[in-house]
């Protein structure tokens, strides 16, 4: 009887990207010096797992190459070896090897064989060995030092169709190269569709760059680094073009014997990967399957579904009898079994529901490598505090908030907290602090970004504003007002762009992909003392708490978390700005009056105020007054994509069928808030 390896290798390759996760926890805890017995413990069992599973599944690449990191770790676990930071550094590169090769083994792409044998051959020199290969003899990649190429670069850029959709901006690429050397681009149109079917979203141009000068591979690496996994790319030097793009491998050995630059020679599909961002390119790179990942869930959550079934079945048995011989003196207990059946049926929900719930840990746990990587690259020195990593997420929402969360970590980093010399004469402490806080709020979930770095600059920031006329001199702006250009296309008052918060990337990005979520984010800085970046997002995408209002035939859905009160209009409260814009008193505050009937373009029950009922919600950190015709009941309901289904329409945020089979519509209230300031209205056809 044979056995089916197969069904078994996605197992075995989860579970070994679990003991990779181990493994880098361990080690970006340990010092130098005689590392505690237990930590290395943890680190080789991870190792020793990898290794023999690999060979099983006939992995003999990463068996190889783990067997090295294996005994390299025995003889620090047996005492002949002392832990250095060199070898602290070369293991976790070893860990981003071995996650790659894993990672290329699953999804069939090709790895960088460079960076191995270049992490492989450290691993030897440590060992006292003489350097091996981790690649075939006949492809073994020489080394490279990053000397700029005789006359320049061949570039040939192809980015994937969602390249853009993930913030990164063409132009920008190509502004750091011409900042280099000549740079002659050439566009190639083959992918260009007809104008009825162009997404303005979606890439479908590709280039060939001619870049002339001394211009040294790393530099032109730097310039591609953030949008590594969203594009095909080949860098060459000039002269060599004629090195084939797509060559076998077993042809592969005479092309390189015939280019003195073997690997850069032959443009394959480049999987560099910075350590800084190799989780970020790992997740880009199986956006695609993401779908289909698993979701590990407790015995606990299994074992509640289990029983509430059988309570289902239960009550369906006992409304079954019922209605075999039904008479009048049965609706008492008919009346009894539908409210057990609606009970039930809402236990089960939110069973069903907390199973797509995961830890925050799981999208906060890339970040403690992240940090180490880039202090050691911006020699700063930077203490990473994590706080609510239990905090429960939608597993949808957490994969959407990565990039998000990586562009605000980078940029407190790199831009908040200031070099150890800076901090000094501050009179701070030489080490910056980044802290990560996760917790719930109502039905929310808010994520806070904070450092004790030198603070956002407000008057550099509003005088960048004025200067890209965006406000103008004399305008008597607060705080959050200020700080709220920062989310403009294109603002930045860097004086330099740096490559490690974001080449091509914006704070507009992060800003459009929370507001797609259905979240809000807000900016509080104290001039030296730090900033707080606070994101709200919903707990999740598929169910919410409404309550239904009317307004004229129309039935709408407001959510429960933006109310924060319902109250009779009293026409002695309301006052009128500029003749048409509607203010009404609420204790010491005036709250904007927005119509529902008027925003949809419906017939109301009545147009007077003291007719109708006022709902006070609050969204984006704003509050007002939705007038609506009558209160309904409160539901739970599920979430439809309105932009799916028909199209996206300002000031809704979706739809839900309701039991008497109606379509009600979701109130975006952030988005009929921002659209009543503008003086527009939304699209009436959306109430149709």
């Amino acid at each position: 009887m044979s056995i089916d390896m197969e069904q078994f290798k996605a197992t075995f390759i989860e579970e070994s990207l679990e003991g990779l996760d181990i493994m880098e926890a361990v080690l970006l805890e340990m010092q130098p010096g005689m590392a505690d017995a237990e930590e290395v413990d943890n680190i080789f069992r991870a190792a020793h797992s990898i290794k023999g599973g690999s060979a099983t599944f006939g992995f003999s690449d990463i068996s190889n190459f783990t067997h090295v990191v294996e005994t390299l770790l025995d003889q620090v676990r047996a005492g002949e070896r002392e832990v250095t930071q060199e070898a602290i550094n070369l293991f976790l590169s070893s860990v981003d090897c071995i996650r790659d090769m894993l990672a290329g083994a699953q999804e069939g792409f090709e790895i960088n064989l460079e960076q191995v044998a270049e992490v492989k051959a450290g691993l030897d020199r440590m060992l006292g060995s003489a350097p091996q290969a981790a690649v075939p003899a006949e492809i073994e990649p020489e080394a490279t030092d990053g000397s700029p190429a005789a006359g320049g670069w061949k570039i040939v850029f192809k980015p994937f169709p969602d390249m853009l959709r993930s913030g990164n901006d063409v132009v920008r690429l190509f502004r750091e190269l011409a900042d280099m050397g000549e740079m002659i681009p050439k566009v190639e149109l083959e992918g260009l569709p007809a104008l009825v079917d162009m997404e303005p979203e979606e890439a479908c141009l590709s280039w060939e760059v001619t870049l002339n000068g001394s211009i040294g591979r790393e530099q032109v690496d730097e310039v591609f680094e953030w949008v590594d996994g969203d594009c095909e790319l080949s860098i060459t030097p000039l002269g060599d073009e004629k090195a084939p793009e797509d060559m076998p491998a077993d042809k592969l050995s005479t092309a390189v014997e015939a280019s003195p630059a073997p690997l850069q020679a032959a443009p394959l599909v480049e999987n560099r990967r910075s350590n800084n961002d190799r989780r970020q390119g790992d997740r880009r790179k199986n956006r695609s399957s993401s779908e289909n990942s698993s979701i590990r869930v407790g015995i606990d959550k299994v074992d509640a579904l289990i029983n509430l079934v059988g309570e289902l079945v239960i009550t369906q048995s006992m409304l079954g009898q019922l209605g075999e011989d039904f008479s009048m003196d049965k609706v008492e207990r008919l009346k009894d079994g539908l409210a057990e059946l609606e009970r039930n049926t809402r236990e089960l929900q939110e069973n069903v529901m907390s199973i797509r719930m995961l830890p925050i840990s799981f999208a906060f746990n890339r970040f403690p490598r992240m940090v180490h990587d880039l202090c050691g690259k911006l020699e700063k020195k930077i203490e990473l505090k994590m706080s609510g990593e239990q905090t429960e997420l939608d597993k949808t929402v957490m994969e959407k908030i990565g990039d998000p969360l990586v562009h605000l970590v980078r940029n407190a980093v790199d831009h908040g907290i200031e070099t150890p010399e800076i901090r000094i004469k501050a009179g701070k402490s030489e080490t910056g602090t980044v802290h990560l806080n996760a917790y719930h709020q109502g039905g929310n979930i808010l994520i806070e970004i904070s450092d004790d770095g030198a603070g956002l600059n407000r008057d550099r920031i509003l005088a960048k504003a004025i200067e890209r006329g965006l406000a103008n001199n004399g305008d008597n702006l607060s705080d959050a007002e200020i700080f709220d250009f920062l989310f403009q296309p294109g603002f930045s008052t860097a004086d330099v762009v740096s490559d490690v918060s974001g080449r091509g990337v914006g704070m507009d990005v992060v800003k459009r992909n929370i507001t797609a979520l259905g979240g809000a984010i807000d900016v509080e800085s104290r001039s030296g003392n730090g900033s707080t970046f606070t994101i709200r997002l919903p707990l999740t995408l598929a169910i919410l708490d409404g309550q239904l209002v009317r307004v004229g035939e129309q039935t709408f859905i407001i959510p429960l978390v933006s109310i924060i009160e319902s109250l009779q209009v009293e026409s002695s409260r309301v006052n009128a700005i500029a003749g048409s814009a509607e203010l009404y008193k609420l204790r010491d505050d005036y709250l904007p009056i927005i119509r529902l009937y008027d925003a949809f373009g419906l017939k109301p029950d009545s147009a007077s105020l003291e007719d109708g009922l006022l709902v006070v919600v609050e969204g984006h950190g704003q509050q007002a007054g939705l007038l609506v015709d009558d209160l309904l009941a409160q539901q739970q309901v599920v979430i439809k994509s309105l932009e799916t289904n028909f199209k996206k329409v300002g000031g809704i945020s979706g739809a839900t069928i309701l039991g008497d089979g109606t379509v009600a519509l979701i109130v975006d209230i952030g988005g009929i808030i921002e659209l009543s300031q503008n003086g527009r209205k939304c699209a009436n056809s959306a109430a149709a």
